[in-house]
């Protein structure tokens, strides 16, 4: 991946044990039950999920990414029988796929002295995978670690007894990351949105929502409507830009946007996923059309929101990329603010973590 042209100007410090090891229903929670702090201009607020619809008001939007997340974790080997964990992420146009090496058992690293040519097997040796260039392939270092130590992302061809969709289906595991306290089901990973299959990692600001949740938004007054964003992988070093993903806006998305707009209505994005397909598809003027195809947008002070008023979202690592899409929806000072809060709060972090409120 490229660097960023520039970098979130929000800093914290986060300690280890404010990383997410399992789902709220591990800790005795619902998962409408999670922290929900709500940040805006006039001050911060500490509530739980299921306070949104008093959080809203009729007439807003809420928009959903209805991607559903596949198991997209592999353990096998390479060369000499070095165990090795392989996170298929995309597949791309030309039946290849991004693939991402980390090293067994829990994922924890990167391995970057892999090379173009290299074959790594799996389920025994009945799926194989060779490394064919970094991703993208059209920019020689755009999969490279920002640290200059190897290529983190790969174009790989992967073959396998059945179509690599259904393989992962029958054989893999969500992909997850050493924080975690034990291997969750993909049910754990799936929203109450879901609907296409295609997410590498889970879009996980919809995760605290449930069909309750929905009800009462609705009877609110408040309105819902879909976008489908496949996600990459979120593992991305300091300084790495988000990786070219998969996207569509319907048209009658697009259509309910552009009258609640008209209306006074505010455009609620359930996360960064949302944000960067909505954003996407927005002119400069800020009107929204069906659009569909790859997005590599990166929000940020060369680029600010269009058309997204609000923001729930998970809580980003520092220096993540996640970052200046948040500053480009609530302003740097707001999102200091609410991260200042979180890390004293104390919030938790990553996918099974609590949720923030953006309403600039």
């Amino acid at each position: 991946m490229t660097a960023l042209a520039c970098q979130p100007s929000t800093h914290f410090q986060l300690p280890p044990e404010r990383f997410a090891a399992e789902p709220a229903e591990q800790r005795g929670l619902n998962r409408d039950s999670v922290r929900l702090l709500l940040a805006r201009p006039s001050g911060i607020g500490h509530h739980r999920f299921h306070e949104l619809p008093e959080l809203l008001r009729a007439g807003d939007l809420v928009v959903v990414n209805n991607s559903q997340t596949v198991p997209g974790q592999l353990s096998g080997e390479g060369a000499g029988g070095c165990p090795v964990l392989a996170h298929v992420a995309t597949e791309l146009d030309d039946g290849c796929w991004v693939v991402e090496l980390r090293t067994a058992p829990d994922a924890a690293k990167p391995i970057l002295t892999a090379r173009a040519g290299q074959v790594f097997s799996f389920g025994g040796g009945e799926i194989t995978l060779k490394l064919l260039d970094s991703y993208p392939p059209e920019q020689p270092d755009a999969g490279r670690s920002p640290t200059g130590a190897g290529n983190r992302l790969w174009r790989a061809r992967i073959e396998a007894p059945m179509p690599v969709p259904s393989y992962l289906a029958w054989n893999g595991r969500p992909i997850s990351y050493g924080y975690l306290s034990n291997h969750w089901p993909i049910s754990d990973y799936q929203t109450v949105f879901g609907r296409w299959p295609g997410s590498a990692e889970m879009p996980s600001a919809g995760r605290p929502f449930t069909a309750e949740l929905v009800t009462r938004l609705v009877s609110s007054g408040v309105q819902l409507a879909p976008i489908t964003l496949h996600t990459g992988l979120s593992s991305q070093e300091a300084g790495e830009g988000p990786q070219p993903e998969r996207y569509e806006v319907p048209a009658s998305t697009a259509r309910i946007v552009n009258e609640t707009r008209h209306a006074g209505g505010r455009i609620i994005a359930v996360g960064t996923t949302v944000t960067r397909a909505l954003e996407s598809a927005t002119d400069i003027a800020g009107v929204v059309t069906a659009r569909s195809g790859w997005t590599d947008l990166v929000l940020g002070p060369a680029r600010p929101v269009r058309v997204v008023d609000g923001l729930i979202t998970g809580l980003h690592d520092p220096v993540a990329s996640h970052l200046l899409l948040v500053e480009s929806v609530a302003g740097a000072e707001l999102t200091q603010r609410a991260y200042d809060a979180a890390v004293a709060g104390p919030y938790l972090w990553h996918e099974f973590g609590d949720s923030c409120l953006l309403l600039p």
